[in-house]
Formats: C-alpha cells, structure tokens, sequence
C-alpha cells in the first residue's frame, strides 16, 4: 500500500494558517484536497499553488513553535555528527544532524513535531535532540551532499601479478575515521583479484568470518575482530544504503565501486540468524557487447533473430556461470531495436539505457506475483524475467509468446544432462514447447547456441 506524505508539524498547525491570516480557510481546505490527490503534504499544495512561500511557512513555524529557523545555505555542518543518523533516516525523517554539545545533538527537521522521527534518532544516537526548523528542500540537498562521501567504496587497483591480502588493511596503524572503509575496499579488492564473485560474512567463534566462494567450495579468508564486527556491519550496510539500526529482517541492496576505472556493483543480501546477521555480496562485472561473447557469426544472426521475434530465450548453465551476464548483453543488444523492453528483477545489477528496469520489493508487497498480473498492461515487447520458481510463473509468462512477446528467462543447470533431466518433467512442456533460442554456458570459453530445432532433437 502506498505511504501518505504528510507533514504532522502543518497537519497540526493548518488552522493556525487561518487564525494567523495567512491563508483562508476555504484555501486550506482545498490544499488538502491537492495533498490527498497528489500524495504530497500540505504545506507543499500551498507552497506550489503559490498561496504561501517555502519562507512565509518557516518563518511562521519558527514563531509559533519557538523552534528557531536554520538556513542550511549558509551553514557548516559539523560532519562527525553524520555518524549519529544514517542515510536511510536522512531521507526517510528529511532531518540532518548540525553539531553535538555534550549530551545534546542539535539537528534540522522539515517536520519538528515528528515526535516518531525524534524518538528513533534519540534511540540510535544515544543522546538528546534539539530540533531546529529547515526547509525540506535543503535538508534533502545537504544529504546528498554529506552522506555521498560516505556512501562511495571508493576506486580499486588491482595491480596485476601482485599477491594481496586484505588482512595488512585490517592490521594497519590507521586510526582515521574511515579504517572500516578502507578494510570493505580491500576484501573487494583481494575477491576481484582471485575472480571470487560471492563473499559471504558471518560470525565465527573468534570474529566477524570473511569467506570467498569459488568453485562451489567456501574458503575462509580472515575474520574482522569481534570488537570491530558492529561498525563493520554499520558502515557495510550503509555503503549499500541499507538501515542501518534494522537486523532482525532481512534487508537487500547495492554496492557501486570501480575497479581499474570500471564501475562495477555488487548485491548485498543481509540475512537474520541465531548467531546474528549473515551478510551475502554478489560481484557483477559489467556486460559485453553481446558479439564479444558469441564468436560465430551464425550464432550471433541466430540470436538476434530470436530477439526479433515472438518465443522464449533461455540462458542456462550453473551457479556463478555468467547466465545473468549474457542476459544484460542480450538486453543491450536489442536496447537499439526501437523496442519496449521490461525486466523484473531483484536488484538491478547496471542501468541500461533504453531498457526499463524494475526492481522487485516484497516491503511494499510488490513481488513477482503482482508484477506479473500488471506488466502486460504496460505493452512490453520483450521481457526479462530474474528466477522464476513456480509452475504458474513458468506458465503465465510463457503464455506471453502468444500475445507476440519476447520472454527471456534463466534456468539453473549444472550439465546438459542436468538440465535434460529438469525439463523432463510435465511442469515444463508448454514452456519447452515455446523455447526459440537456447544458450547453455558451459564454461566462460565455451557458449552453445540452439536453435529451436537442435533444441527439439535434443530434449525429444
């Protein structure tokens, strides 16, 4: 369900707009009208119905509410006090800490009567809070301003043919404020040069474990010290935009760095256990031009045919084979057909220009389920759908090839006799029926392309 924006300090204080002589009372009424409609707060329909000014409403809070008003235009914010409120609260409350004095964090609200915002910064910050009125708009201006520092990994450098462990980081004198940061840095940095696309972190008997995933077998790499382990997982969770101060659900998001000057983003997954959260990254390099991957020029024509016309494309191969890779190449490829292209995913791994990517998010009950029932709707001629389970999603969207769509979808082999096996099942004959191009990554050096022919032979 969708959230109402509302501002409680207005929402309280609308008629004392009336009894002020500021606006009429008829205006107010029909402001809330507009903020219903629009999902906005009051004080933003009379701001944008030109009644009032962003200044006339701060100036008259600051006289009502003996809250004094702050311009943040024209003020240093002490940034050791970022610490006390994360980004994901910033943005959420629109509220930012100035300074600290003793016992008392001194901070700017849009919203200085949200006593549910106040109590949480009170809760995670430790401390007294002294709100002062800003505006919104220059609240949300100096987060991205502040937080963007804190938020970045920063660039890697490989410096091939040099052994690396991210232990030395960890071991290092550094007593500066971004020690953690520096340590994230050089576990990305050690899993890139071992080409290690999944790192998992969780609790150990003598710390916070580091382990890298490779050839499906989980290798210990260290542990971060249990005295560090709590502004490890801070400062990780934060770098993904992720909350901070939750860890009794499970949270998703993404990490952007550059490695030898080429973006590269990684998922992060936090995930509520016994022995306290377990936290999973997943390395994305960035796509290929899909003819940078598909030598033979026939399988290339072969392809691009497939993406032209009505039918199902399936990426095949095991975990970590690069299926999710050579579908961003194939949604590139066809981002230049003048098509509409849509995708479902859980984390959009790069932004693709001309393919409009949509992001799952089962906290506002938008899952796959209820993304399948509306995405019709929006005349999609090609479709990328991420991990499809069950036997009505594998039914419903092959059941769009019929409407003249485009289906591409993974499917989790580790052979070909595997993947033989899978397919035999009754659960996916209409789905079998209805594949017109087949992509079975057998390794990174060896990509086979079927047709629907070849495939036909194949699982008959």
């Amino acid at each position: 369900m969708e959230t109402t924006v509302t501002n409680k300090t207005l929402e309280k204080l609308k008629y004392d707009l009336v009894r002020a002589g500021l606006v009429p009372y008829e205006t107010i009424e029909q402001a809330e009208e507009i903020a219903n409609a629009q999902n906005i707060n009051i004080g933003q329909a009379l701001i944008n119905s030109g009644t009032l000014t962003e200044e006339d409403i701060l100036k008259f809070l600051e006289a009502k509410l003996h809250i004094p008003y702050v311009n943040l235009e024209d003020y240093t914010i002490d940034t050791k006090c970022l610490k006390y409120i994360s980004l994901s609260d910033a943005k959420k409350y629109k509220i930012i800490p100035l300074f600290k004095i003793e016992d008392a964090l001194t901070v700017a609200m849009a919203d200085p009567l949200d006593l549910f915002a106040i109590d949480k910064v009170i809760e995670t910050a430790e401390c007294s809070i002294e709100p002062v009125v800003s505006s919104e708009k220059s609240i949300l201006k100096k987060i991205e301003e502040l937080y963007k520092a804190d938020t970045i990994v920063g660039e890697i450098y490989t410096n091939d043919g040099i052994e690396y462990d991210w232990r030395d980081e960890l071991h290092s004198e550094d007593l500066s404020d971004n020690h953690i940061q520096k340590i994230i840095r050089a576990i990305l940095k050690q899993a890139i040069i071992e080409n290690v696309h999944e790192v998992t972190f969780q609790r150990e008997d003598d710390g916070f474990g580091v382990n890298f995933k490779k050839n499906g077998e989980i290798l210990n790499k260290g542990n971060i010290p249990n005295v560090l382990t709590a502004s490890f997982i801070a400062k990780l969770k934060t770098l993904a935009e992720l909350d901070a101060t939750v860890s009794e659900v499970p949270q998703l998001g993404k990490l952007n760095f550059k490695v030898d000057d080429i973006t590269i983003i990684a998922s992060i997954s936090t995930f509520p256990t016994i022995m306290g959260e377990r936290i999973f990254l997943k390395i994305y390099k960035p796509p290929k031009a899909l003819n940078k991957i598909i030598k033979s020029e026939t399988n290339l024509n072969f392809i691009k045919s497939a993406l032209n016309n009505p039918g199902i494309i399936i990426v095949c191969g095991s975990p970590l084979s690069g299926k999710t890779h050579i579908i961003y190449s194939l949604l590139l490829e066809a981002a230049d057909k003048n098509k509409n292209i849509m995708t479902l995913e859980s984390i959009a791994k790069y932004h693709l220009d001309k393919v409009h990517q949509c992001e799952l998010n089962e906290n506002v009950g938008f899952n796959m389920d209820k993304a399948s029932r509306f995405i019709e709707f929006q005349s999609p001629d090609i479709v990328y759908l991420e991990g499809i389970k069950t036997k009505d999603s594998f039914d419903y969207f092959s059941s769009l090839v019929y409407d003249n769509k485009t289906v591409i979808m993974e499917f989790l082999a580790n052979n070909m006799e595997d993947l033989r096996y899978k397919l035999s099942f009754s659960d996916f004959e209409s789905l079998k029926s209805l594949i017109s191009c087949m992509i079975f990554i057998h390794s990174q050096d060896s990509i086979e392309v079927f047709t629907k022919e070849t495939i036909q032979k194949y699982l008959a």
